[in-house]
């Protein structure tokens, strides 16, 4: 089992950027494949990005290519989302999760373990 806290949001203007971190305890990090999801206020859970273990190979949702980039510390135990040119969609709670198998998922019922998650709020 793993235990996820993330941080880092917060509220920031169109254009602007934030970096989140999530937290690792418990299993060894290295274990899992990482994800970030999103969910705005009225709205389902959105896939955002996602990392293998040993972070070779990622994925991004196409609302955030080429603007987010998920990255990840082994050695630290914690995983990273860079978000640059924020635009107001891009408000949200941010979650990270952690899925014990190789490879990246999209699918939020593919991941066990989830944070608590952290506000980000895009300004006009």
């Amino acid at each position: 089992q793993v235990q996820l806290v993330e941080s880092g949001g917060g509220l920031v203007q169109a254009g602007g950027s934030l970096r989140l971190s999530c937290a690792a305890s418990g299993r060894t990090f290295s274990s899992y494949g990482m994800g970030w999801f999103r969910q705005a206020l009225g709205k389902e859970r959105e896939f955002v990005a996602a990392i293998t273990r040993s972070g070779g190979t990622t994925s991004y949702a196409d609302s955030v290519k080429g603007r987010f980039t998920i990255s990840r510390e082994n050695d630290k135990n914690t995983l990273y989302l860079q978000m640059n040119s924020l635009k107001p969609e891009d408000t949200g709670v941010y979650y990270c999760a952690a899925r014990p198998r190789y490879g990246v998922s999209t699918y939020s019922a593919e991941y066990f373990y989830w944070g608590q998650g952290t506000q980000v709020t895009v300004s006009s």
